[in-house]
């Protein structure tokens, strides 16, 4: 392979000549030869996002000749555009800071930057990755602020248009299951009777509490630890530097960070990443409780629950003629899980902010983004190819309604709780109704049992 020397404070390294990297990442890519986890391509982009606002207010701090920024810029934009994703090959299991990665956008941005002011790769002439392009920066704050960044994209462009969807899809299914009624089950035993709107209600209420969570996690997010340096001190920064990057930052996502009140908090710190998971875990939780809900419903068809049928959308065994499974179901849950160990695996990562800085950086942003991307993209597939289609099964439902001996909760206040209850082991015992049951015990009449027990009176207070 051609190679060509490129040079960093340990010596010369020999880097691939097509590459637009530097001496630091290849000895990254030497140094860190483990698993093959990478950032996502929405990660790169807001560090790019951010060295091209950094270098942009930089000029306007009268610290970067403008002709230099506007390479920069230049190549900040293509990597945006996506035009060197293959520049970017580092592990995520590297230096717990992210330094790697960091150098890695500043070499390519540098190289690139230097080959459109008419020079070659590696001479680090006119513009030098940390001199130019990492300019007011240190790793320890840059890396942080586009975890935030990062995150808080996935927010309104992944997960919080789903959860629209999905609350949408549950409102419906609560409206169209409103008159329906069946049995309730506690303990996965016989209840008192409930609509099958009402059930889809909870569900409703379950989801919207996780997204009540996650929009107030949010503005934890927006505060950015640009500005904090090496250890939250900010030096080698310009006084403005903090606000003024964050206004680039802002004009160039159309939102609105804030500069970090505690610099030192956000490089050792990461408390809001947690936050925000946390309330990831919580909706993660719910909708494995959901998800389980409606495989028991749909079991069957003919011996199980059968009370809801589920979209058929392949063919569930190779050995089996004609079954079909709740695998929208299994696929939510399974990633439902993997959130609820990622949630431990960031809560304990966290932990690790020895003195002025969080080592474990890379691990708790590929972790967030990991649970964020896998849930959004569960929800949506789940919501579209089983939960819209979701049907009832009217029949089934009244045969349970019919059935339970639960009814018998309606004649407590006029037969008494002994009664009641001696009437229910009795039907169940003699495998009879529960009308039979307290006839023959003469606590009531067929016409008093009928008026008192009557299953839509008891849906309600």
């Amino acid at each position: 392979m051609e190679t060509r020397t490129e040079r960093d404070a340990l010596g010369k390294v020999e880097v691939p000549a097509t590459a637009l990297w530097g001496a630091q990442t290849q000895r990254s890519l030497q140094n860190f030869p483990i698993g093959d986890q990478h950032f996502p391509a929405q990660f790169i982009f807001q560090y790019a996002l951010l060295k091209k606002a950094a270098a942009l207010a930089n000029t306007e701090l009268g610290k970067l000749d403008a002709e230099l920024a506007g390479y920069i810029v230049d190549a900040c934009d293509e990597v945006m555009a996506g035009q060197h994703r293959d520049q970017f090959p580092l592990s995520v299991w590297q230096t717990g800071s992210g330094t790697q990665t960091n150098m890695n956008l500043n070499e390519v941005i540098s190289n690139r930057a230097n080959e459109l002011a008419g020079n070659k790769r590696g001479t680090q002439q006119p513009i030098h990755p940390n001199d130019h392009v990492n300019m007011s920066q240190s790793s320890n704050d840059s890396f942080p602020t586009v975890m935030h960044m990062t995150v808080v994209h996935q927010w309104y462009h992944q997960l919080s248009p789903v959860l629209t969807d999905l609350l949408q899809s549950l409102e419906n299914k609560q409206n169209q299951f409103k008159d329906l009624i069946k049995s309730g089950r506690t303990h996965l035993m016989d209840a008192t009777p409930i609509t099958l709107g009402q059930e889809f209600s909870g569900y409703r209420g379950q989801v919207q509490l996780a997204m009540q969570e996650l929009e107030k996690a949010v503005p934890g997010l927006m505060a950015l630890a640009i500005g904090g340096s090496a250890v939250g001190t900010g030096l080698n920064t310009h006084p403005r530097w903090p606000d003024t990057v964050v206004a680039r930052i802002n004009s160039l996502t159309g939102l609105s960070f804030v500069p970090a009140e505690n610099k030192f908090m956000a490089l050792a710190g990461h408390e809001a990443l947690l936050s925000f998971h946390g309330a990831v875990r919580v909706l993660a939780s719910a909708l494995f409780k959901i998800g389980n809900d409606l495989r028991w419903m749909g079991s069957g068809p003919r011996c199980g629950l059968g009370e809801l049928k589920i979209p058929a959308n392949e063919p569930g065994s190779s050995i089996m003629p004609g079954k079909v499974n709740p695998t929208q179901i299994e696929a939510l849950t399974m990633v439902a899980l993997r959130v609820l160990g990622n949630d431990q695996t960031i809560a304990m990562a966290n932990t690790q902010g020895q003195f002025e800085l969080n080592v474990f950086k890379p691990l708790i942003i590929y972790t967030v983004m990991e649970s964020v991307t896998l849930l959004s993209d569960a929800i949506a597939s789940f919501t579209r190819r089983c939960l819209d289609g979701i049907e009832a099964e009217p029949a089934r439902l009244q045969h349970f309604v019919s059935s339970t001996l639960m009814l018998v909760t309606a004649l407590v206040p006029h037969i008494g709780y002994d009664k009641a209850s001696e009437a229910a082991k009795k039907a169940y015992a003699d495998q009879t109704t529960l009308k039979q049951a307290v006839v023959a015990l003469g606590y009531l009449d067929d016409s008093e049992f009928e008026r008192l027990v009557v299953p839509e009176s008891m849906l309600g207070p």
